[in-house]
């Protein structure tokens, strides 16, 4: 009985040496990467998605656009409203406009990071 015991223990304190080593290796993985692939991962920057503006609210900083999905988001398509990065990128937006843009999440807010007409 005392060799069972004895070796239940030894087993025990080899799986758990192991685990913790195997948890140590992983300090040196990425692990914001997410979806992002390719030159525009290594820019910051996911790839761009496709949509249409509906609305303009410069005053309040926003763009309403009706979007394809946004992958770096983990988004289906829809129409929604976004933040802008820039104000200045209103300015080269009207209604029924298709743009390319990314969007990420800044401080709990979708914002538009980057924009250009198609």
């Amino acid at each position: 009985m005392k060799n069972l015991m004895a070796l239940i223990v030894m087993v025990s304190a080899v799986t758990v040496s192991a685990t913790a080593d195997a948890a140590g290796d992983m300090g040196n993985m990425d692990m914001t990467g997410g979806p992002q692939q390719g030159a525009d991962a290594k820019n910051g920057m996911s790839h761009m998605s496709h949509g249409e503006v509906k609305k303009v609210d410069a005053a309040a900083g926003k763009l309403t656009i009706k979007h394809g999905p946004l992958e770096n988001l983990g988004m289906e398509a829809m129409t929604m409203v976004f933040k802008v990065k820039d104000p200045a990128m209103l300015s080269q937006v009207k209604v029924g406009d298709k743009i390319d843009f990314v969007a990420e999440e800044v401080d709990g807010a979708l914002t538009v990071m980057k924009l250009q007409k198609q």
